[in-house]
């Protein structure tokens, strides 16, 4: 064991277990990294609807894969880390990658009901445009045809 690793049956709750963790280890700062871009992505590309799908689609794939990534990840660990964190239960790799990922889907989700709700007003609006142009167009049409008699009075004049 490492100096600084504790056992885990020496973590007694979730805030033990993330203060357990060395997060100046290379690997683990560029994932954060990664989570910081995917973020940034999502956020930048809001107006961009079929790439944020094609991004929700991927990162559910990578949630859904996390499993088979843990036990990839528990054999090799020695290559990347300092620590072996990758427990059968998959803690580890829930806290530091599959919530993070999640809460981005969230977020693309929360921007696409965003955006539905603006479009929603924006169409909204333009019916009742086009309600009170069309209701403009009839009152003008019937004060031309109720009134015939007044184009003569005023041909003659």
């Amino acid at each position: 064991m490492h100096p600084g690793q504790i056992e885990v049956s020496e973590i007694t709750g979730y805030w033990t277990f993330l203060l357990s963790i060395d997060w100046k280890d290379p690997w683990l700062i560029a994932l954060i990294l990664i989570h910081v871009l995917t973020t940034s992505t999502a956020l930048l590309t809001r107006n961009n609807t079929n790439f944020q799908v094609f991004l929700f689609l991927v990162l559910l794939s990578v949630v859904y894969f996390s499993e088979s990534i843990n036990a990839y990840a528990a054999q090799n660990w020695k290559t990347f880390s300092k620590q072996q964190y990758f427990d059968d239960n998959g803690l580890f790799i829930s806290t530091v990658f599959s919530i993070p990922i999640l809460l981005n889907c969230m977020l693309l989700i929360g921007t696409w009901l965003y955006n539905s709700t603006q479009m929603m007003a924006t169409l909204k609006t333009a019916q009742l445009k086009e309600r009170a142009r069309r209701e403009r167009a009839n009152v003008n049409a019937a004060t031309t045809t109720s009134c015939p008699g007044s184009e003569k009075s005023l041909k003659s004049d």
